[in-house]
């Protein structure tokens, strides 16, 4: 069964419309998304959950990881592997947004840039 253009030129507006409906709902789904990434990407220690101290800069300078971050540590990390994890050890590192020692930075980058093996021809 053919189907002529004239058949073809009455079903463009409607397709049109579909369209639209969807390319609206996918607007509002990526409003919807940008919203949870601004949400998440708010630092730990100004969202404090029920119970549990906020840790301030100078207080995870002077302080160990508490169990109970590591118990969400591990949970997260289990949640996302698919499989139970131990965490063997854990300290508390300077903020990015303090003062950086550039070497130690340097070091760094050398030692996860050789963590990519090279192409050889």
């Amino acid at each position: 069964m053919a189907v002529s253009t004239q058949d073809k030129i009455q079903a463009a507006p409607k397709r049109q419309l579909e369209m639209e409906r969807q390319l609206g709902e996918l607007a509002g789904a990526v409003k919807a998304l940008q919203a949870r990434v601004a949400e998440l990407s708010q630092p730990v220690a100004s969202v404090p959950a029920a119970g549990v101290k906020a840790v301030t800069a100078q207080d995870a300078a002077h302080r160990e990881v508490s169990p109970e971050v590591l118990v969400v540590i591990a949970a997260a990390v289990t949640a996302f592997l698919g499989k139970k994890v131990r965490i063997r050890s854990a300290k508390m590192l300077q903020s990015p947004y303090e003062v950086v020692n550039l070497w130690s930075q340097q070091g760094r980058a050398l030692v996860h840039a050789s963590h990519h093996p090279r192409i050889r021809s």
